[in-house]
């Protein structure tokens, strides 16, 4: 088991976390794309709003979106 992070610090799962958002935002061709391959995998709005850097309204919308025109 890993120590306890210290103060200002994340723990290692919440920063392989926000590793891996950061790439797929990087490698995504929009931030919709990144939203909803992070809606696919099972994050919830508020959750990829705070990893993207986006508002929660924003994420919705996009999910929305997608569901209206038949995306998974």
């Amino acid at each position: 088991m890993s120590p306890a992070p210290r103060s200002g610090e994340m723990d290692q799962s919440e920063e392989t976390v926000r590793l891996l958002a950061a790439l797929l935002r990087q490698n995504a061709e929009t931030q919709t794309d990144a939203i909803l391959e992070l809606s696919r995998a099972g994050f919830g709005p508020t959750r990829i709003s705070e990893l993207l850097g986006t508002t929660v309204g924003t994420t919705k919308v996009a999910i929305q979106r997608s569901r209206r025109k038949g995306a998974p």
